[in-house]
C-alpha cells in the first residue's frame, strides 16, 4: 500500500536518509534495469483506502505521498520518464492476506495459520463474501467479477497517465489454489476483459501449485493437481506442467508464461534433502529443519524439474519470463529468527547461493529472462538487490533503511544478462 523507497520517517534521528524515487531509479538504470514487475492490491487502486493513507505512511515526509493510488500513479510515471517499462501485477485479493490467497476469493484457514513464532497470521481477514470462519472480523470481498474489473481498470492505465511503458499485466500472483483447467479458464477470461480496453498489452501468466482448492472453505478436500515427477515439487506459481498439451485459448503473441520459483532460504524442498540421510528422504519445510536435515543443492535434479514444469514451453516457442526468483544469500543468517534458529545446523551463506546460481545458469542455457525479487529489502525471506540496515537479531531499527546493492546478486544478474 506504499511504495518503499528507503526513506522511512524513523531513520537517522527522525531526519530520513534523503533517498528519493529519481535516485533509485537512476540507480537500478545505470545497472542495467529496464523492466520493473510492480505489485499492487486491489486497494491500492482505492485513493481513499484507509491503509494507504496516514496515519499508516512510513516514508519519511519529505518523501511522502498522499496515498497508495498516487504513489503507484507517480511511479509508473517516474518509470516512464526514465526508460523503465513497467509489469503490473494483480498481487492479491487484498492487502491484508497478502501473498497467501492463492486465489481470488481466499478464506482461512489460510496454509501458514499454524506457523509457530510468525506475526501475520491474518486468520481475522478474507476475501470472502460469505462463509467465513468465525476467526474473521475484516471482509475485503473479492471475486472474479471484481478481479476482471481490476484488469480492465489497470489496462487503461497507460492512456489515462499519458505514458507508454507498460506493456503488460501479469494477471494474478501464485494463482497455486487453482487447478490448471480452472485456471486455464480464467486466463481466456483475463484476456477478454483486458483486450477490451488496450489490444496492446501482454499477458504474464503464471502457474499452478501441486494441489488446489485448499482453501475455497473446504480445506479437507483438496485435490492433487499433475506436475510431472512426484519428487520434484513445484514452488507456488511454478507450476505449467499441463499447459503445453493444454494451452488458454488466447493469440500466443500476447501470452507470456511467468513461472515463480525459489530455493531453500523461501521454501526447503524435499528434492533439497541429503541422500546420506534416508530419514529425511520425504521430509520438507519446518519438519526438515526440525529433524536437523542437511541441504544437498544437485544442479540436475533442479534442471529435471524446471525442465518439466516450465522450461519445455520455451523449447514450443512460448515466451518464458520468470516473475519471481531471487533468495537470501545468507541465509539461515538474516532470516526470520523462527528459520536461523530451525536452520542452525545448516552452515549459513551456501546453499541458497549454489540454487541460485543454477538457476541463472539453467535461464541463461534456455534463453529465459526474468523478475528478480526484488529491488527493495523489505521482503522478509528473500531480502532485496538493495542491501538493508534491518537485521533481526542486531538492527531492528534499520528496516526500511537501504544499503549498496548486494555485489553478489549483482553478480547473478550479469549472468543471466550475459554482460559479465
Amino acid at each position: 500500500m506504499e511504495l518503499y523507497i528507503g526513506n522511512t520517517v524513523w531513520a537517522n534521528n527522525n531526519q530520513g536518509t534523503g533517498r528519493t524515487i529519481q535516485q533509485t531509479m537512476s540507480e537500478i538504470t545505470a545497472m542495467g534495469i529496464n523492466v520493473v514487475r510492480l505489485p499492487v492490491a486491489p486497494q491500492t487502486l482505492d485513493p481513499n483506502d484507509p491503509q494507504g493513507k496516514a496515519p499508516y505512511l512510513k516514508n519519511h515526509e519529505s518523501v511522502r505521498v498522499p496515498n497508495a493510488r498516487q504513489a503507484l500513479e507517480e511511479f509508473i510515471v517516474a518509470a516512464d520518464q526514465n526508460n523503465i517499462e513497467v509489469m503490473l501485477d494483480v498481487h492479491s485479493c487484498s492487502n491484508y492476506v497478502g501473498w497467501r490467497a492463492g486465489r481470488f476469493d481466499a478464506r482461512p484457514p489460510y496454509v501458514d495459520a499454524d506457523r509457530e513464532n510468525y506475526d501475520y497470521p491474518r486468520e481475522d481477514s478474507s476475501c470472502a463474501a460469505t462463509g467465513n470462519p468465525d476467526s474473521v472480523t475484516r471482509i475485503q470481498p473479492y471475486d472474479k467479477e471484481a478481479w476482471l474489473n481490476t484488469l480492465r481498470e489497470l489496462a487503461g492505465m497507460d492512456q489515462a497517465l499519458g505514458v507508454d511503458n507498460i506493456i503488460g499485466i501479469d494477471i494474478f500472483n501464485e494463482p497455486w489454489d487453482y487447478t490448471w483447467e480452472e485456471w486455464k479458464t480464467h486466463i481466456e477470461d483475463a484476456y477478454a476483459a483486458i483486450d477490451s480496453v488496450n489490444p496492446n498489452l501482454l499477458l504474464f501468466v503464471q502457474g499452478v501449485s501441486a494441489t488446489a482448492n485448499n482453501q475455497d472453505g473446504t480445506p479437507e478436500t483438496f485435490v492433487e493437481v499433475p506436475h510431472g515427477d512426484e519428487f520434484t515439487v513445484p514452488n507456488w506459481g511454478e507450476n505449467l506442467f499441463e499447459a503445453g498439451d493444454n494451452p488458454p485459448d488466447i493469440p500466443k503473441e500476447r501470452l507470456v508464461y511467468s513461472p515463480h520459483t525459489y530455493g531453500p532460504s523461501v521454501y526447503v524442498q524435499k528434492m533439497f534433502m541429503d541422500p546420506a540421510q534416508p530419514e529425511c528422504a520425504d521430509l520438507e519445510g519446518d519438519a526438515a529443519g526440525d529433524a536437523d536435515c542437511n541441504i544437498v543443492i544437485n544442479p540436475e535434479i533442479l534442471r529435471s524439474s524446471w525442465e518439466e514444469h516450465f522450461g519445455y514451453l520455451r523449447d514450443l516457442g512460448y515466451a518464458v519470463v520468470v516473475g519471481e526468483f531471487g533468495g537470501n544469500l545468507d541465509w539461515p543468517n538474516k532470516a526470520a529468527l523462527r528459520d536461523q534458529n530451525r536452520w542452525d545446523h545448516i552452515q549459513p551463506g551456501i546453499v541458497d547461493g549454489q540454487w541460485q546460481e543454477a538457476f541463472v545458469n539453467y535461464m541463461a542455457e534456455k534463453n529465459i529472462q526474468g523478475c528478480y525479487w526484488s529491488i527493495n529489502p523489505e521482503s522478509g525471506d528473500t531480502g532485496g538487490w538493495y542491501g538493508h540496515a534491518y537485521d533481526p537479531i542486531s538492527n531492528t531499527a534499520g528496516w526500511g533503511e537501504w544499503l549498496d546493492f548486494d555485489q553478489r546478486k549483482t553478480n547473478l544478474l550479469n549472468i543471466l544478462w550475459g554482460n559479465q
